[in-house]
């Protein structure tokens, strides 16, 4: 008699987990499945602004769930590819959310790769909470979050940034001949247009001979030469890598707020501190401090006013 109770509890048990799971995980049924999906928005004039493909589409009342997700947005002088293992698409806020190996690139030779990323046509945005990894020429960036227009030229990376701008052979005015990293707390504001980047928050530029620190920093790039940055058949034929644009060598960096800079055992501070690379000149403003370690084991300041 025990024996049977066992059992029977036992399979009362395996019946109601059973009967839970069911509950807990209903399986959702698309309106309609088809194979290949398209969509696309118009301008003025009828030149086309942006698509969408999936090789398959799952397409329910309010959203339609794609798989190998491709879209574009055209812009007047560059274009933007975002490809993702699968998405969504809200039909009533036109907005679209890519997920898994997320990767956007530019005809002006931006490449940034994420894990998750929001597209607001609408709004003309686009962003992400997850990891992004930015790379442009030499220049290459890690951070936490990101928010931006869709053609990058304009893009915000919020926390826990990592700029590294790696030695060119290019030589001249701005050309690296190190590796120089750039870290802040965040966020770090890229204007590609205008060719600077503004970074924020416990700021550090680390090279071979030199460390310096402050609140906020600007560094000014070099405008790129129109020029390839991939392969022809990957560029429409009406489109040119426009000149003008952010390219990857330092014409200047202005350090502000609690500047210090460490050469070997010497150490200056002041307020503000302009780094040329032409001539590679380092000038301190604000009550400039300078602390010299000598040979014989002792320091002195020189100090100097506004």
């Amino acid at each position: 008699m025990m024996f049977k109770k066992i059992i029977l509890v036992s399979g009362f048990i395996s019946f109601a987990l059973t009967a839970y799971a069911a509950v807990e995980e209903p399986v959702m049924q698309s309106d309609q499945q088809i194979s290949e999906f398209n969509l696309s928005g118009y301008g003025d004039k009828g030149k086309k602004s942006w698509d969408l493909a999936g090789k398959t589409a799952d397409i329910f009342t309010d959203t339609v769930k794609l798989k190998d997700v491709t879209g574009n947005m055209y812009g007047e002088q560059e274009d933007i590819k975002l490809t993702a293992q699968k998405g969504d698409f809200d039909k009533a806020q036109g907005k679209v959310h890519l997920q898994d190996d997320v990767v956007i690139t530019t005809t002006g030779g931006t490449k940034l790769t994420t894990d998750s990323l929001d597209w607001d046509r609408k709004g003309q945005l686009v962003s992400t909470k997850d990891a992004v990894n930015i790379q442009r020429e030499n220049m290459v960036i890690d951070a936490k979050g990101a928010i931006g227009h869709p053609n990058l030229k304009q893009v915000a990376l919020q926390k826990d940034v990592k700029l590294d701008i790696l030695p060119t052979k290019e030589e001249g005015a701005g050309g690296v001949k190190e590796k120089i990293v750039i870290t802040c707390d965040g966020p770090l504001q890229i204007d590609y247009e205008k060719n600077i980047a503004t970074f924020l928050n416990n700021v550090l530029v680390d090279r071979t001979d030199s460390k310096i620190y402050s609140d906020k920093m600007d560094v000014y790039f070099i405008p790129s030469k129109n020029k390839e940055t991939g392969p022809k058949e990957d560029k429409p034929a009406d489109k040119a890598v426009p000149s003008g644009v952010m390219g990857s060598k330092i014409d200047k960096i202005i350090a502000s707020g609690n500047v210090k800079v460490v050469r070997g055992e010497n150490t200056s501070f002041s307020q503000e501190a302009i780094y040329t690379a032409a001539d590679k000149k380092l000038i301190l403003t604000g009550r400039p401090q300078l602390v010299i370690y000598s040979q014989e084991g002792l320091s002195f300041d020189a100090s100097a006013g506004n």
